[in-house]
Order: structure tokens, then C-alpha cells, then sequence
């Protein structure tokens, strides 16, 4: 179903090539040499530690949620850690603003297709999947109601208040909570919601530095904070996670 040949051309005459790794860039750009979503660091970082299985249970229950034989847009996808399982018993495309990641996502997941691509005007034509899956990515709920089928799911994945606390108590003075879920999207009907909750221990300063490197925390963080993970070699933090699945 999704397959983005080598040559695009879109019906206002733009151009659009598949890349050597696999995916097709569908953002045009604003300005030259302008970077689109996470950077080559954010993506590298996220790619180290979710190999490592920390978030696996997550993982697990995506699958297990989404079932079989489904047509998936994965939106936000990132490097493919999710979309590679996902795919092995559904047909998924997966979206994604930043090139960086779709590098690695392509070659991970030969069998799916992938575009650099925004939210604001997905490339898929109307009541084209079964289910949406949104892991921590932005939402456009306007769009996934048009490329879902009757009937199709939009499965969501955000942070609850305690994830990753700990990790914020070894940077900040005052460490913050995250807000609590919304659970009202307009035009969908929540059908479920659970929680998944566990504590992990990082053992080196390698996959704790990439924890941190891979979340937005590291951006908005101080040099001098930044520091504070330098030495720290063996953390144990919180994993909060809200799956919930609309209709």
C-alpha cells in the first residue's frame, strides 16, 4: 500500500526524490540549510538507548495493542525503534520532520515505507489506515481523522507526571513534575487508557548521558547542569507511560 518510488512529483509540480537510504523528503524548504525536527545528537542518543531495551515494555504493549494485518501510520517515528516491530505483522508507514532520523529508520525497517513529512498536511489520501500510532509527537487531530478509516484507532503514548523524575533530580535545583494527561481529544472517543510503570537502573555513564541527550531536557539545560551527569554512573529513575487508544 505505501510505496514511495524513487521520483515523486506532487500536483502542484514539485519534485521530490527517494534518498539512498530509503525515504522520500516531502518538506520543502524554507530557507537553505535549514534543519527540520531532532538533530543528528538527539537521534544518535535515542537510537543507543532504546536498542539497550529500556523502554521495551512499552514496546510490547504497542504491539499487542495494535494487533495484526493493520494498515499504520506512525507518526512522529523517529529512528524506527517502535516502527521495526510494529511492522513485522502490519503494513506501516512512518512520518517524521527530521531527516536525521529517517536515515536510520529506512535502514532499519526495509519493509515499510517513510517520508520526511508534516503533520499539518500528511501524504496520504483519506480513509487510508486502521490505526494512527503517536509516541510523545505532536498531534494534528483535524488530519488523523481524514487519513483513518471508519472506524480506525489513534493509539497515543505521553509521559506521565513521574517519568524520568529522578533523572531531573540529578540536573535541576527544582525539578518539575509532567502535566498529567489529556484525555479529551475532539472527534475521537477514548475506548481505553492503562498505564505503564516500572523503575529502570542504568549501570554506565554512557546510557545515562544518552537518556538524557535523546529527551528535550538536555536543550533547555545549562552548561553547568549539563555537568552534573558527567560522573554519575548508576541511576535508577521512574518509567511512566499513558498508552490510550481513540476511536
Amino acid at each position: 500500500m505505501f510505496n514511495f518510488e524513487k521520483d515523486l512529483r506532487c500536483l502542484m509540480g514539485h519534485n521530490f526524490d527517494k534518498a539512498k537510504e530509503g525515504y522520500v523528503n516531502l518538506l520543502i524548504k524554507n530557507g537553505r540549510g535549514k534543519r527540520h525536527g531532532d538533530d543528528k545528537l538527539m537521534v544518535k542518543a535515542r537510537k543507543d538507548f532504546l536498542e539497550k531495551g529500556y523502554y521495551a515494555p512499552l514496546r510490547q504493549k504497542l504491539v499487542e495493542i495494535l494487533g495484526e494485518g493493520n494498515t499504520v501510520l506512525d507518526v512522529g517515528c523517529g529512528e524506527g525503534y517502535y516502527t521495526s516491530l510494529l511492522a513485522e505483522n502490519n503494513t506501516v508507514c512512518g512520518i517524521d520532520i527530521s531527516k536525521d532520523a529517517l536515515k536510520y529508520a529506512a535502514k532499519k525497517c526495509k519493509n515499510s515505507a517513510f517520508a520526511v513529512a508534516s503533520i499539518a498536511e500528511i501524504p496520504l489520501s483519506d480513509r487510508s489506515v486502521d490505526a494512527i500510532i503517536n509516541i510523545f509527537a505532536p498531534e494534528n487531530l483535524k488530519e488523523f481523522s481524514r487519513v483513518l478509516k471508519k472506524g480506525g484507532r489513534f493509539i497515543t503514548v505521553q509521559p506521565l507526571e513521574n517519568h524520568l523524575f529522578e533523572l531531573k533530580e540529578k540536573i535541576y535545583d527544582e525539578p518539575y513534575k509532567n502535566p498529567p494527561p489529556i484525555l479529551e481529544k475532539e472527534g475521537f472517543e477514548l475506548i481505553s487508557a492503562e498505564k505503564i510503570e516500572y523503575e529502570i537502573t542504568i549501570d554506565n555513564n554512557e546510557d545515562i548521558v544518552s537518556l538524557f541527550k535523546m529527551t528535550p531536557y538536555y536543550y533547555k539545560t545549562s552548561a553547568a547542569d549539563q555537568q552534573k551527569l558527567q560522573n554519575l554512573n548508576v541511576l535508577t529513575t521512574a518509567i511512566e507511560f499513558f498508552v490510550a487508544v481513540y476511536r
